[in-house]
């Protein structure tokens, strides 16, 4: 069995490893280790729960040697606010026994904090692109000692818009580089981007995409409403005690408060609802809660779908099934991590069906579909959204009865035989009576 004592770590890495009890590295670190290590730019195409973080992090802290200057010599660029808190925590359970000066950086807070926390000199700076964008741009963050650069979560990154800030912080670091860039899976765009400004990397595969975790049970319901689903996520609640520690995902911030303030009502204090309307502070507090477990689960948007390592999921519910096929995939890659198992349940609405399949074909697996309980309430009653899509489609039905109605007349009326000669029932319209007033009064000025 493989270990990590084959990486030859440096005495202070190995004891911090001892520490945390970690003793067998992950594929991903057994893959990526020796091409990180080489210095050739590397493309790492993993799925979230693989032990990414560390795949990068062990082979950079064991080529790290203090150098005396201000500026950080490595950058690590992730997409949220949630995932740089998580990967400093991660650098300074590494370094606990090395001189490392390690900051994270992010949009939300004041700006002049961030300032001062920069001149007071890094070695490892972690932040998400807008605001390592903003730092440079205002001459406080010197980027030109960067050796190292790593892009984790980057095709989710391109998928939140950061590609301009992406390419123009590319554009401020000097050629002479190692690039190490993680994705879950490999797009056109991804691809534009490494060969732009990746030198001939080497591509490192754990998984194709769209393969769904092997330790994951996934289970679906057909639910025909926002009100139904409410009724079976109660009674799911109620009824499964092993739904302990619960991801529930939805598509929007406003369903999440509806779910929200639903569940809370018959569970009070039991769940916290995270979107990017929460503030700070509330993000970062309400995930510390649940991964205490003083919450039995959260309510969220796609924003904890990716990067985030929070232990010991045992459910993630697709309250609302994801939009994009891929999302899907890395929702329910929350469970199972580790040698975990996990569960992921998705409640299918008709409108969602197709959704599904997609899903589906993605991973090239049939989900199971489970009968509803027979003690379900079924709901009549529609949200405001719900509202609005059956209005939709029942305009949508009625301009198409109407013009069909009207190529019926049409029709009719074409069956006339038109025998030539001038028609009795054509109206005059009045041309030919202004062509003769205007003759008549040019003729009137020509006498004049």
């Amino acid at each position: 069995m493989a270990s990590f004592e084959q990486f030859n770590l440096t005495k202070s890495l190995q004891k911090a490893l001892d520490d945390l009890q970690f003793t067998t590295p992950t594929p991903i670190q057994e893959k990526s280790f020796s091409v990180i290590m080489s210095g050739r730019d590397m493309m790492g195409i993993a799925q979230t729960g693989t032990g990414k973080t560390f795949a990068y992090l062990l082979p950079l802290l064991k080529q790290y040697k203090f150098v005396d200057t201000y500026n950080p010599r490595i950058m690590i660029l992730v997409p949220t606010r949630e995932l740089v808190v998580q990967v400093v925590e991660e650098v300074e359970k590494l370094t606990t026994y090395m001189s490392v000066r390690t900051l994270g950086i992010y949009g939300g807070v004041n700006i002049n904090t961030q300032k001062k926390q920069v001149n007071q000199g890094i070695d490892i700076i972690v932040g998400t692109p807008g605001r390592i964008m903003d730092l440079a741009l205002d001459g406080e963050l010197g980027l030109q000692e960067i050796n190292k650069l790593v892009i984790d979560e980057f095709d989710e990154m391109l998928n939140l818009g950061f590609r301009p800030q992406l390419t123009s912080i590319l554009a401020m670091l000097k050629n002479k580089r190692q690039n190490i860039l993680f994705s879950a899976t490999m797009t056109d765009e991804v691809d534009e981007i490494l060969n732009d400004y990746f030198d001939f990397p080497e591509e490192v595969t754990l998984a194709p995409s769209g393969t769904p975790l092997e330790k994951i049970e996934q289970l679906s319901y057909h639910v025909p409403n926002f009100n139904t689903k409410i009724n079976l996520l109660k009674h799911l609640l109620n009824t499964d005690e092993s739904l302990s520690r619960i991801l529930v995902f939805v598509n929007n911030k406003k369903i999440a408060d509806m779910l929200h303030e639903r569940i809370d009502a018959e569970f009070p204090e039991q769940f916290g609802v995270i979107h990017s309307n929460k503030s700070q502070n509330y993000r970062l507090q309400t995930m510390a809660s649940f991964q205490e477990g003083e919450l039995r689960g959260l309510i969220t948007s796609d924003v904890m779908a990716r990067g985030l390592d929070i232990s010991n999921i045992t459910h993630v519910i697709n309250f609302e099934m994801a939009e994009i096929p891929e999302q899907y995939i890395h929702r329910i890659g929350r469970t199972g991590r580790a040698d975990a198992s996990g569960t992921a349940i998705s409640f299918i609405a008709p409108r969602e069906e197709d959704i599904k399949v997609e899903a589906e074909l993605l991973m090239n697996l049939e989900i199971p579909v489970l009968a509803l309980p027979a003690e379900i309430e079924i709901s009549t009653q529609l949200i405001g959204p719900e509202k609005e899509k059956q209005k939709v489609k029942f305009l949508m039905k009625k301009v198409k009865l109407e013009g069909q109605g009207n190529i019926h007349e049409k029709a009719e009326k074409n069956k006339k035989v038109n025998l030539g000669g001038p028609s009795k029932t054509k109206k005059k319209t009045g041309t030919s009576v202004n062509r003769n007033i205007l003759k008549a009064r040019a003729a009137k000025k020509k006498k004049k």
